[in-house]
């Protein structure tokens, strides 16, 4: 009882003080740039799942309706983040005619920042996704088309192909018209976090291939940036499960005007990489060390994560018996101990996320990095292997955050050999500090419970299942 009204009296001080934060707007840290700040200089670091479209409800009032569910479970476990496609049919305002807006369509746009305001959740905005201006429906059931036939000649409109849409000034004003309009509701709005000029944009079909692709993503940054002073811009590619992605990874994140290095990755079957078939923990971050390595002056985020069949033909089997959410925690946690400006977000959020009820692994997050400021420490990341248990390791000016995670357990054993996992006693040298330490805060984020041990010697005795979370202070001179 005595922890309830603790923790409602904490949650209580942190919406007071969270609701002066979010008039504020989200830009690159000037202190640290591998992170995110409040323009007030407060750290923010985004954590929440996508929540790109609704995939079952048409009816407005319905779909608002789960929207409002969805930011208020996220915002009670800590939540404060999602990204929306605005060229999803719910969102989509030009759905009648190339260049013309449908301002009832915006309404609706208009209704959900005011539902993200109400419970203090930041939206980064994906402006467009089609890869074909005809032909190119819906994967499959659930998700949404993959082509813009208002743009087709073919359909009454002003343009032949995606050439034409990327090479001439037609097909550029026509994206930004629908960026203009955008910024004429919106460019002063805090709730925005940022605006993402195109899903995986590698994956249109254009003549001129990735090299077309990033000449016109270095064109428009800038452009787009200037009708949003206060936002950040940014770009996305697919899922990096290709060894060839290497170099588009570096060239698309080098760019400057990009403010933030995204990177898509998926558990998937039937991916080149051998990666993409390891333990979700591994491949996550292994996505963001590949990153910060391209960058080191920018913030780098997981952006979308998840798991799939083979090549992205629909979402994972393995949600199905995941209903403790091991492969969340794991795409949730890996990044940020890995570096990364936050943690893992999620994709699938509601084949997974909310059919098994997981959005309590937002929280436990949220508690795990209770009253951590990644600017001011300058954390480092480091790992380390010991005891067949696998250490991401923040090392920061004031204390070092480590993420422990079981070797022994993982996907493959628990949801396909369904062999669950016990409680492990670990004896861990401290050396890898690298200097003396005054106690050790453990907290176990599956059972939602921490204690404080006091470091007698240079060996850490920590028994847990899974995973544990360690935060040791150092000694004060």
């Amino acid at each position: 009882m005595v922890r309830n009204i603790l923790y409602m009296m904490i949650l209580y001080s942190f919406f007071s003080c969270g609701k002066e934060r979010d008039q504020n707007f989200i830009r690159v840290s000037k202190v640290n740039p591998c992170y995110l700040e409040y323009s007030d200089g407060t750290p923010f670091i985004p954590v929440g799942p996508n929540i790109c479209w609704e995939r079952f409800e048409t009816d407005e009032t319905k779909v608002l309706q789960l929207y409002e569910q969805r930011f208020r479970n996220l915002s009670e476990n800590g939540g404060n983040y999602t990204r929306i496609w605005l060229s999803a049919p719910f969102f989509e305002v030009e759905h009648k005619k190339a260049g013309e807006f449908d301002e009832n369509r915006a309404k609706r746009i208009d209704k959900l920042l005011e539902l993200a305001t109400k419970y203090g959740i930041k939206i980064k905005f994906c402006l467009e996704n089609f890869r074909k201006l005809t032909g190119y429906s819906a994967p499959f059931s659930s998700s949404v088309a993959f082509d813009k036939p208002i743009y087709s000649f073919d359909n009454q409109g002003p343009l032949n192909d995606m050439t034409d849409f990327f090479k001439t000034q037609q097909g550029k004003d026509l994206y930004l018209d629908r960026v203009a309009f955008f910024a004429s509701r919106y460019a002063d709005n805090p709730t925005v976090m940022g605006w993402e000029l195109w899903n995986e944009i590698n994956s249109v079909s254009f003549s001129e291939g990735i090299a077309g692709e990033l000449e016109w993503t270095r064109e428009m940054l800038p452009v787009v940036k200037s009708y949003f002073p206060h936002h950040l811009v940014m770009q996305s590619l697919g899922s990096f499960d290709n060894e060839k992605y290497q170099e588009w990874y570096m060239d698309f994140s080098s760019i400057s005007d990009n403010e933030i290095a995204q990177v898509h990755r998926y558990l998937d079957p039937g991916a080149v990489l051998d990666i993409c078939r390891a333990p979700m923990d591994s491949l996550a971050s292994q996505a963001v060390i590949l990153l910060r390595n391209m960058v080191v002056d920018k913030p780098v985020i997981l952006s979308e994560v998840g798991a799939v069949e083979a090549h992205h033909s629909g979402p994972s089997k393995l949600y199905e018996s995941d209903t403790l959410g091991i492969l969340l925690h794991d795409l949730i946690f890996a990044p940020f101990f890995s570096g990364a400006a936050a943690p893992g977000q999620s994709w699938h959020w509601q084949y997974y996320i909310e059919k098994n009820n997981l959005w309590w692994h937002f929280g436990r997050f949220s508690h795990a990095t209770e009253n951590v400021n990644p600017i001011t420490e300058q954390y480092q990341p480091d790992f380390f292997m010991h005891d067949q248990v696998r250490f991401y390791c923040l090392k920061g000016n004031t204390h070092t955050l480590v993420w422990c995670r079981d070797v022994l357990s993982n996907w493959h054993t628990e949801l396909i050999g369904n062999v669950l996992p016990g409680s492990r006693t670990v004896k861990l040298p401290l050396e890898f500090l690298g200097s003396k330490v005054s106690n050790v805060e453990q907290y176990d984020p599956w059972s939602d419970m921490r204690k404080v041990t006091h470091v007698v010697d240079d060996t850490l005795e920590i028994t847990f299942k899974r995973s544990i979370v360690l935060r040791f202070n150092r000694q004060n001179h």
